[in-house]
C-alpha cells in the first residue's frame, strides 16, 4: 500500500470537510500540531503534506471564499524564514481551482484580528493570507524531506476586523464555544451585525472548502504519482 497524503487542519470543522478517501487528516493547533504530525508520519509514513483550511486575508480586495495556493510559506515566528512549496503540487491545484490566487502565505502563532494588524502584517511580509498551521507543516516537511503544499480559503477579508464575540466563541482546541459568544454579545450587543457578517463569510469559505477538498483528493491522492509530485 502506498503512503498517504496527510492533510493538516487547525479547526475541527476544517477536518470534517477534509476527511474522506484519498487522504489522512491531522487536526491540531500550536505546539500540539507538530507532535501530532510527527506521530502520523511515524505511524504511516507520508508521500507529502497539505496545509488545508481557512486563512485570514491580508491583501485588500480579496473576498471570503477566495482560494490562496501558496508559493512560499513565511515562518513569522522564525523571523520570516521562507519555505518553498512543491511547484508541481501547487500548479496542479491552481489549474483545477479557477481564480485561485498563487501567492505567499504567512504562518503566525495567533489570529490576526484587526484590520490594522492585518495591514501591518501585509507590509511586513507581502503575504496574501495568514494562518496558524502552514509554517508548522513547512517545518515538518523540510525535516522529513517531503513535498508540501498550502491550499487555504480566505475566511475574513483584510479590511474587516473580527468582533470580540467571534474570538470568544473559539476554544483553544478550535471548537466552538456558544456560551462564550452569548456572553460576549450580552456585554456588547452592538457587535451582532459584525458577527452575522462573520457567519456569512464562514459559510462562503466552507462552500469553497468542500469543492477544494475534492480537488486535493483528485489531484494529490493515490493517482498522483511520485514523478508529478516532484519527488
Amino acid at each position: 500500500m502506498s503512503q498517504p497524503i496527510i492533510v493538516v487542519t487547525g479547526m475541527p470543522f476544517e477536518a470534517r470537510i477534509a476527511r474522506g478517501d484519498g487522504v489522512r487528516v491531522v487536526c491540531a493547533q500550536n505546539h500540539a500540531l507538530g507532535d501530532a504530525l510527527e506521530a502520523a508520519i511515524a505511524r504511516e509514513g507520508a508521500r507529502g503534506l497539505v496545509s488545508f483550511g481557512t486563512a485570514g486575508g491580508l491583501i485588500p480586495g480579496v473576498k471570503p471564499g477566495q482560494w490562496v495556493i501558496a508559493h512560499k510559506v513565511l515562518d513569522m515566528p522564525q523571523q520570516g524564514a521562507e519555505f518553498l512549496t512543491s511547484i508541481a503540487w501547487a500548479e496542479a491545484l491552481r489549474r483545477a481551482m479557477p481564480g485561485a490566487l498563487r501567492a505567499d502565505v504567512a504562518g503566525v502563532t495567533a489570529p490576526v484580528v484587526s484590520a490594522h494588524d492585518k495591514a501591518a502584517l501585509f507590509r511586513e511580509s507581502g503575504a496574501a493570507a495568514a494562518d496558524m498551521e502552514s509554517h508548522i507543516v513547512a517545518r515538518v516537511a523540510q525535516a522529513h524531506g517531503l513535498p508540501f503544499v498550502v491550499a487555504r480559503v480566505v475566511i475574513d477579508p483584510a479590511e474587516r476586523s473580527l468582533p470580540p464575540a467571534a474570538l470568544a466563541g473559539m476554544r483553544s482546541d478550535g471548537s466552538t464555544d456558544i456560551l462564550g459568544v452569548l456572553r460576549s454579545l450580552a456585554g456588547n450587543p452592538l457587535q451582532l451585525p459584525a458577527l452575522l457578517r462573520v457567519g456569512q463569510d464562514a459559510g462562503r469559505a466552507k462552500q469553497a472548502m468542500k469543492f477544494g477538498r475534492q480537488v486535493v483528493a483528485l489531484k494529490l491522492g493515490e493517482g498522483f504519482g511520485a514523478k508529478a509530485a516532484g519527488i
